[in-house]
């Protein structure tokens, strides 16, 4: 049985990463529709199609999701996915059959972004091609995790200068409880640090001079240590999210879990929902299970498979470097360090 999002019946994922710099972009195909939820917590958001996924309007279920690189230019790469869903008559219909005998369509598809421009050649980055390729690339499989798809470009401790930063990353978990399963798929792309909370430790971020040791952020902060002029900009971030579930859903209620969800990110995160930062948690409700469950019991579980998934996204980056790139090492170059495979650098 898969791990991660696609364990949640009635899902499939696919990335695209781009090969020209480290951007890149990924999908959440539901084809037979799913209820859709979103909670936006940070200052800096870049979406699309995310006000209709309010209770209060029309439309009630979402057959993609898209996550990207690339700033607002990422924003692009949603019109690839609609493409690819309705190619296959895959939407909501509307009018008379198409010419082609067809049921005419119109998909519905929420997209995000995250900013990753700071790496390589910013005129390089996803748009509709990315994103239909991502859509050709999806599967019912375990998600890919590490620099992949929209996780390709991430970053995390950037507040200190790109310098001190780490790599982030793509990560995904799934846990099944009394017969319903609550997954979670995120790309860790913060300005802060990512904390392990069963011991409080830092896994990735902002590091001390030379590299060997963590700065520890928000200690920093504390101690009034403050970068330069406050600039924020250059440390310009945001985490993406969806989480999901087989149980029975309305859209409220996916709001709620939306919302509750956005824990599993303070959690493992700190500081999070920034100004500098887009942060923002989808979910999805497919209702493959046909069984409803308790909305408390539901959020409260996506919170927790969704701080699994970021420690799981940076410990499955790997470093970077290169001609016009940034040296960036990753968690599990540190001494001590386990990787998503339970292994000790």
């Amino acid at each position: 049985m898969p791990f991660g999002l696609t364990a949640v019946a009635g899902l499939s994922v696919g990335h695209f990463t781009d090969p020209r710099r480290p951007t890149g972009c990924t999908v959440v195909l539901a084809e037979g529709g799913a209820v859709c939820g979103v909670d936006v917590r940070g200052a800096a958001p870049g979406t699309r199609e995310t006000e209709l996924l309010s209770p209060v309007n029309t439309v009630e279920k979402v057959h993609a999701i898209l996550l990207a690189g690339g700033s607002a230019f990422g924003l692009d790469a949603a019109g690839g996915v609609m493409r690819w869903l309705d190619e296959r008559g895959i939407g909501i219909p509307f009018g008379p059959v198409r010419a082609d005998g067809r049921q005419a369509t119109v998909p519905i598809v929420p997209a995000a972004i995250l900013f990753d421009l700071s790496i390589g050649d910013s005129a390089v980055r996803p748009d509709a091609a990315a994103g239909y390729a991502a859509c050709d690339a999806a599967t019912r499989d375990t998600p890919a995790e590490g620099n992949v798809g929209a996780g390709a470009g991430t970053m995390l401790g950037k507040l200190f200068g790109i310098e001190r930063a780490m790599r982030g990353g793509m990560g995904t978990a799934s846990i099944t409880v009394d017969g319903v399963t609550v997954a979670a798929l995120v790309a860790v792309n913060a300005m802060g640090d990512v904390v392990d909370p069963a011991n409080g430790q830092i896994v990735a971020g902002a590091r001390a001079d030379g590299g060997a040791s963590f700065l520890d952020t928000m200690a920093a902060f504390r101690r009034g240590d403050w970068p330069v002029a406050a600039d924020e900009t250059r440390a310009s971030a945001t985490t993406l999210a969806i989480v999901a579930t087989d149980a029975v859903l309305g859209k409220a209620e996916a709001t709620k879990i939306a919302q509750m969800a956005h824990d599993g990110l303070a959690r493992t995160i700190r500081p999070v929902h920034t100004m500098s930062d887009g942060d923002i948690v989808f979910a999805l409700g497919t209702g493959a299970s046909g069984r409803r469950s308790n909305i408390t019991l539901l959020g409260a579980l996506a919170a927790d498979v969704l701080a699994d998934a970021v420690l799981r996204a940076v410990r499955a980056a790997t470093s970077l470097s290169g001609p016009g790139l940034p040296s960036l090492p990753a968690a599990r170059d540190l001494p001590g360090r386990k990787n998503n495979d339970g292994d000790t650098a």
